[in-house]
């Protein structure tokens, strides 16, 4: 007997000479991948000998104690790569002494996968839908066995894969995979117990895509399920926008035409069908290779997509046909991957708390927390999570489009020469900004040939913020959001826009188009943000705390704000800044974590029972909340962190235009 110690594990055992490292392996339950079930086709259980001396095993550990390189290996090499210098497959190697092994990070199964969307997070693979390659007995006339029973045997004994089902609509093409294969081919098997796909010979290909159905953006990234790799990326504008820009609207719409649910249903899966061909072709592969989709979306979002008449969310109650996490076969909806590709959607928490919700939470862990931490993610439609590993309480709020671009009148998605970034001089009121595309802010040389002929196109959500944010601080916008006409005397940027003033933030003569921030723009903010905050304000007070200690900000809009210019605006409620920070697209975080680790599915559905829900809608305190919210930051809430970092404007008396053309003043 030898023995043998793997190592980062620390599993040991004896095993007799002679012994497959691979079968060693196993038995001690050391995570070591393989898909061609040890016959040295893949290359995945690739190992290396420790050299040296082990006082603590009392092992003297050398290349001598295994057998030597094997026709196998070389033949591997031959095919594929050769191995790297003291690399082994650990199938076609034997134990003939003691020995150190240590298993490379890409040699295993569950695996850490380092992934930075947001931030670097840590994501254990151990995908839902994984690749098995066997070779199936040849038929025999004397033994009456269907090849379908030959092959769920293979399974169960190279792979331990017991009482395993098959999809009846892949019968038809076993036996022509068989043959084409010579008798060995792989199966995508769906959590060790359904068979959702076969292919002849080997197969090493295997992805699946995590998606963030968005009321305005769709994203969507492509994974390697045996690596964990995001391969590519996509996204595109909701096409259901066309039947109203906001998740009311589109309720408002199945309400007055009773076929317009199946339009946006057809509509949302059209565009899930183009993202998935588009991600796909991004690394050379097809529709074919796709196994898994894991989603996330609103409810309506969730119910338009699974056909479902998104009706009953429109009123109180808020009914959910359904809150629990869906999995069914995607060719159900309509999806064209895999013929047996399966489709995951995350559960949702309450009437418009949803999947997307779950998968903030799924990313951020605030369950994990001892501080109470404040989740927020910013989009059409705000979901909020307030709590720590005590409690949890979430809401939404119905801040609209503004925030992405929407209803501003020189607003757009966040794309090539839109403005960004804007900062504000207070003494000459001259601005100064960056746009999508370019490093350079526009006072700086080369700034108009760094725009590539595309010239300033618009304002962006994070854009507007800190525009809004800038005329609050340079004393142009009151507490109450009225620009102030007096200031016309200091600047040429004041101008006159019909009964009210505007900020001219950039000059139709300069590159680009005219950029003006009118009345209306900042009505448009208040209002998005009011909503935002009075929501978070009743979270607070159910939890029944007046501070908030820890802000993550996600969504696309959130990861991309300026965080201090945010509180000026009153977005968020007082905090240390240095404790507010950007999670990224948390939500599409979470829909991967759920794609590349199926026991997160798990942890997530029993997670959303314990989380208590807070309709906003029924709150009478929401109304007042939000008045008071209108204001720059708060009428009611005096943000001294924010204040002790920042100067507050002195408060000013804006002058408006009268309607008979006299100026007038305005109380603040």
């Amino acid at each position: 007997m030898v023995k043998v110690v793997f190592t980062p594990s620390g599993r040991r055992g004896s095993f007799a000479v002679n012994t497959p490292l691979l079968h060693a392996a196993r038995v001690l339950g050391v995570d070591i991948d393989s898909v061609c079930g040890g016959r040295g086709l893949c290359g995945r259980c690739q190992i290396t000998c420790a050299e040296g001396s082990f006082p603590k095993h009392q092992i003297e550990s050398t290349r001598a104690s295994l057998s030597p390189f094997c026709a196998t290996e070389i033949k591997y090499g031959e095919r594929k790569s050769p191995l790297l210098d003291g690399r082994r497959l650990s199938c076609h190697t034997l134990l003939l002494d003691d020995v150190v092994i240590d298993v490379p990070a890409e040699s295993q199964v569950h695996r850490q996968i380092v992934r930075k969307a947001a931030e670097y997070r840590d994501i254990a693979l151990d995908p839902a839908t994984r690749l098995y390659y066997v070779e199936v007995e040849a038929a025999d006339m004397h033994v009456p066995k269907g090849d379908l029973q030959r092959l769920i045997e293979a399974l169960d004994e190279g792979w331990q894969l017991p009482d395993l089902r098959c999809d009846s609509r892949l019968l038809k093409t076993l036996q022509p995979a068989l043959a084409e294969g010579h008798r060995g081919l792989t199966a995508a098997v769906s959590k060790a117990k359904n068979i959702i796909a076969l292919w002849p010979g080997l197969r090493e290909v295997a992805y699946g895509v995590a998606v963030d159905v968005g009321s305005t953006t769709i994203a969507a990234d492509l994974c390697d399920l045996t690596s964990g790799e995001v391969l590519g990326s996509a996204s595109a504008m909701n096409p259901q926008i066309r039947f109203g820009e906001d998740l009311m609207s589109r309720v408002s719409y199945v309400m007055m035409h009773p076929e317009g649910g199946e339009e946006m249903t057809r509509a949302i899966r059209q565009a899930l069908n183009t993202l998935f061909a588009e991600v796909v072709a991004q690394v050379g592969g097809t529709l074919d290779d796709i196994l898994e989709v894991s989603l996330v979306a609103n409810p309506i979002m969730h119910h338009i997509l699974l056909g479902i008449s998104p009706v009953e969310l429109g009123g109180a109650p808020f009914a959910l046909a359904t809150d629990a996490a869906v999995e069914i076969p995607a060719w159900e909806l309509e999806l064209t991957i895999n013929g047996g590709g399966r489709l995951y959607i995350l559960p949702c928490i309450a009437g418009h708390v949803g999947a997307d919700t779950a998968g903030v939470i799924l990313s951020e862990e605030p369950q994990c927390q001892d501080q109470m931490t404040l989740l927020v993610d910013v989009g059409t439609n705000a979901e909020i999570v307030l709590g720590n590993r005590q409690r949890l309480l979430a809401c939404s709020s119905p801040t609209g489009p503004a925030f992405e671009g929407a209803q501003i009148s020189c607003g757009q998605r966040a794309a090539a020469g839109a403005v960004e970034r804007v900062r504000i001089d207070p003494r000459s009121l001259e601005p100064r900004f960056r746009v999508i595309g370019s490093q350079l802010w526009s006072d700086q040389p080369g700034f108009a040939a760094s725009l590539d002929q595309r010239g300033v196109t618009g304002i962006c959500g994070s854009g507007i913020i800190e525009v809004v944010a800038e005329m609050y601080l340079a004393g142009i916008v009151s507490e109450d959001g009225v620009i102030d006409g007096a200031l016309r005397a200091r600047s040429a940027r004041i101008v006159a826009t019909g009964r009210t003033w505007s900020y001219l933030l950039h000059h139709p003569d300069d590159d680009g188009a005219q950029l003006l921030i009118t009345q209306s723009d900042i009505r448009q903010i208040q209002l998005a943000k009011a909503a935002l905050y009075a929501g978070i304000k009743l979270l607070m007070d159910h939890m029944g705390t007046p501070h908030i200690e820890r802000i993550r900000l996600a969504g696309a809009f959130g990861s991309h704000i300026d965080v201090k210019r945010a509180m000026v605006l009153g977005l968020i409620p007082d905090c240390a800044l240095d404790q507010v920070s950007s999670a990224g697209n948390a939500a599409g975080t979470g829909a991967r974590i759920a794609l590349l680790n199926r026991g997160s599915r798990a942890l997530i559905e029993s997670l959303v029972k314990r989380i208590e829900k807070i309709e906003t809608a029924l709150e009478p305190k929401f109304q007042d909340y939000f008045v008071d919210a209108m204001a720059f930051p708060n009428k009611s809430d005096a943000f001294p962190k924010l204040f002790s970092e920042v100067v507050r404007p002195q408060p000013r008396v804006p002058e408006a235009i009268s309607g008979t053309g006299r100026k007038r003043r305005r109380r603040v």
